[in-house]
């Protein structure tokens, strides 16, 4: 690996730039596979290339942070808006378990950030937090599957993907580990040349290592037409398409869109979106404190009655009854 690398290691590009400033702010839970998938790409760019950036980590706080994983990691200093004009990159870390729930001052510094024209990054549920801040506006993101609704419910033109990640502008936003890598390294193609992207990819040796996406196994079976219709549903849970909308995204009719669930998922396209919607609508009452109005209105139900109706009909009790995890 050393003599493969070599040549990057004795590159030395035409105009040496400034060294671009990263911060991570790390959020209570936040994936720590997603960080160091980010992280490790910065550094080894800085491996190939000495100083080309500077990184450190931000807190809520002057206190520990615990990650997804259980591990305590403390922070280089606690966020503060003096510190954005030192940065040229800020990323939200968030997680599973990442409470949604922004600060006056966290949003404040988002804010200050984004006029001082810092690029913005959210990992995870970390597009939540810009967005909650109001700096998604008019762009398009990736956040994990699970937070697709409650942030199209706080961000409503935004345009929320199902992509593993996106740069848009000034920006980033990853939805999964493998995606906050890839958000990295796109961005680094970007700020430099080829030749340093190819070392980077040279060393962490993605196609064979820990970067590389693996298909779930229970897709392994599905058709790419019923993949693809399976995405559209997840990222259309507030307004969800009609069953020919969807036929007509893929190139399919009506009824053969409908055999193709019937055949490989076993069930309906109808129940297969209903589920989709109220499986989400149960994990917003579990783990967020929007309203079961707020929670409805989020998973594309047209009424109180009727989700009340779906959920006892699916769960076996009323959404009311449904237990609150949030602390």
């Amino acid at each position: 690996m050393k003599g493969k690398n070599l040549r990057y290691l004795n590159e030395s590009p035409a105009e040496k730039g400034q060294m671009i400033r990263t911060g991570f702010l790390l959020l209570e839970h936040f994936s720590l596979p997603a960080f160091t998938h980010a992280l490790d790409t910065i550094v080894t760019a800085n491996l190939l290339r000495p100083a080309l950036f500077g990184s450190r980590t931000f807190g809520l706080g002057d206190g520990e942070v615990i990650s997804d994983l259980g591990l305590v990691i403390r922070p280089d200093q606690a966020l503060h808006c003096s510190a954005m004009q030192d940065l040229d990159l800020l990323v939200i870390c968030g997680g599973y378990r990442t409470e949604l729930k922004a600060s006056d001052e966290l949003l404040q510094v988002l804010r200050t950030a984004a006029e001082q024209g810092v690029c913005l990054a959210g990992l995870w549920n970390g597009a939540w937090f810009l967005g909650r801040a109001g700096l998604l506006d008019g762009y398009r993101c990736a956040i994990h599957p699970e937070h697709r609704p409650a942030l199209a419910e706080i961000s409503r033109s935004t345009q929320v993907s199902s992509e593993p990640y996106v740069i848009d502008r000034d920006r980033l936003t990853a939805s999964s580990p493998s995606g906050a890598f890839h958000m990295v390294l796109d961005w680094i193609k970007g700020l430099h040349d080829k030749a340093l992207v190819e070392g980077i990819e040279d060393i962490l040796a993605f196609e064979e290592s820990r970067y590389r996406r693996i298909k779930p196994t229970e897709n392994q079976c599905v058709s790419a037409p019923l993949r693809e219709v399976v995405k559209l549903m997840d990222a259309n849970l507030e307004e969800p398409l009609e069953l020919d909308q969807l036929a007509g995204y893929v190139g399919r009719s009506r009824r053969q869109l409908e055999r193709l669930f019937r055949e490989q998922l076993g069930t309906t396209p109808q129940r297969y979106y209903l589920e989709l919607r109220i499986t989400e609508a149960r994990r917003l009452l579990q783990h967020t404190e929007l309203s079961q109005v707020d929670v409805l209105v989020a998973c594309g139900f047209v009424s109180p009655s009727h989700f009340s109706k779906c959920y006892s009909a699916y769960f076996g009790y009323r959404p009311s009854k449904e237990k609150r995890l949030v602390k």
